[in-house]
């Protein structure tokens, strides 16, 4: 008796193969890292956001650009964090360390970058309080070279992926409580207890999302993310009558641990104060 394959095996077949090319596909290496570091959300964290008014801030940007400056939006925003971290409100400049807050010494920032592929890598800015933005731009044209080429976070995740599920999570336990919460460094391992940073700056913006509210990476002593999301133009209201204006959304995520929301309420304040005067960025 032979049998002949009906459409509908033949559709059923398709369909256990699609479904299997889905399944390959959302298990990337950092999915698999994710599920190894990352527990149900039973932790306190804060979160905020603020639209800020970006008008004349896009114009100056893009007068800069004509000059031969290639930044974006998010480098004067990198700049301004990091001075008021520096200057205004140093408890965000903080981290846990065996149940005690610790003052970081410098102000580093950790960049998101939209890698070639479509990931995610990232890069450090050291010391980004003392820049000025001349110098931060050609600090990340360099550094983005590199990165894009070899990015020690993706080798990370590449490695940690490998290793098989029962054992994935403990390894990353273990690091945790290790590096992280015990704040001691291991050779064989590229993770610092203050490696990531005094905060994270991601712009999910480029990809089209209007508002993100970020997540505090247990594998970092990092106290603050911040997301920037898309810049729209708005009705607002301008000295009395309702004009159009760009719109940048910012949000941020807070460890509660280190800091309240009257902490990111002064960073929310010290940003639109200093949005006013962009030239003393350079």
């Amino acid at each position: 008796m032979l049998f002949r394959p009906n459409k509908n095996s033949t559709d059923i077949s398709k369909h256990r193969s699609t479904a299997n090319d889905q399944h390959t596909s959302i298990n990337s290496d950092w999915r698999k890292v994710a599920a190894a570091i990352y527990r149900k959300p039973v932790d306190s964290k804060i979160f905020g956001s603020v639209e800020l008014d970006v008008t004349e801030l896009e114009a100056w940007i893009n007068e800069q650009r004509r000059n031969g400056m290639k930044i974006t939006l998010m480098y004067p925003l990198i700049l301004w964090v990091s001075r008021a971290l520096k200057q205004e409100i140093p408890e965000l400049n903080c981290y846990i360390r065996r149940g005690s807050a610790v003052q970081r010494k410098t102000v580093d920032v950790m960049v998101s970058v939209l890698m070639q592929g479509g990931q995610m890598g990232t890069l450090v800015v050291p010391n980004a309080d003392t820049m000025n933005l001349r110098e931060l731009a050609e600090f990340m044209a360099r550094e983005l070279q590199n990165s894009r080429k070899q990015d020690a976070v993706l080798e990370t995740k590449t490695t940690i992926a490998r290793i098989p599920w029962p054992f994935r999570p403990w390894i990353m336990n273990l690091l945790r409580t290790l590096v992280i919460d015990w704040g001691i460094r291991l050779p064989f391992s590229a993770a610092k207890p203050e490696g990531m940073g005094s905060f994270v700056m991601s712009n999910i913006g480029s990809v089209g999302l209007d508002v993100g509210y970020p997540a505090l990476l247990p594998m970092s002593n990092v106290a603050m993310v911040l997301i920037m999301g898309s810049v729209n133009t708005k009705p607002a209201v301008v000295n009395g009558e309702i004009v159009a204006r760009r719109i940048l959304n910012l949000s941020t995520a807070l460890d509660h641990r280190v800091v309240d929301a009257l902490h990111g309420g002064k960073l929310f304040k010290y940003l639109k104060n200093a949005i006013r005067n962009p030239e003393s960025l350079l």
